[in-house]
């Protein structure tokens, strides 16, 4: 993941961690249920943003001599069909209905958009 989109989600969850704490503080002090409802749900997404975190982190683009893995999706340059760079990320077709996305937010998103353009034009 670029370090902008980590940067971000660390902020989030220090921030719902912070809110945690304080409205468990305000449930400790008040006694309101509502306080007590407000903690959970800063907890929720507290929790949800850590576990967001590392599932992102294990996705990885490696790009090798004869092709590339993303996930589940292998291929050599010789398979690929075609590639798509938009607004959305870069798009490598490998069979009728075998693609991948591959967005944006990675770090190093330009050098993988000229490493997979060089690999396929290297090997039609």
């Amino acid at each position: 993941m670029a370090p902008a989109f980590l940067q971000r989600a660390a902020i989030v969850a220090a921030v719902s961690f912070l809110f945690f704490l304080l409205t468990l503080i305000a449930f400790y002090i008040r006694q309101h249920i509502g306080y007590f409802a407000l903690s959970t749900a800063f907890l929720v997404v507290y929790v949800f943003t850590l576990v967001g975190w590392v599932l992102q982190r294990r996705n990885v683009v490696r790009i090798y001599e004869n092709g590339l893995s993303y996930k589940n999706f292998r291929t050599s340059w010789k398979e690929v069909i075609s590639i798509k760079a938009d607004t959305r990320g870069l798009e490598i077709t490998k069979g009728r209905n075998d693609k991948t996305l591959i967005p944006q937010s990675f770090a190093g998103y330009d050098q993988i958009l000229n490493s997979v353009k060089q690999g396929v034009q290297e090997n039609p």
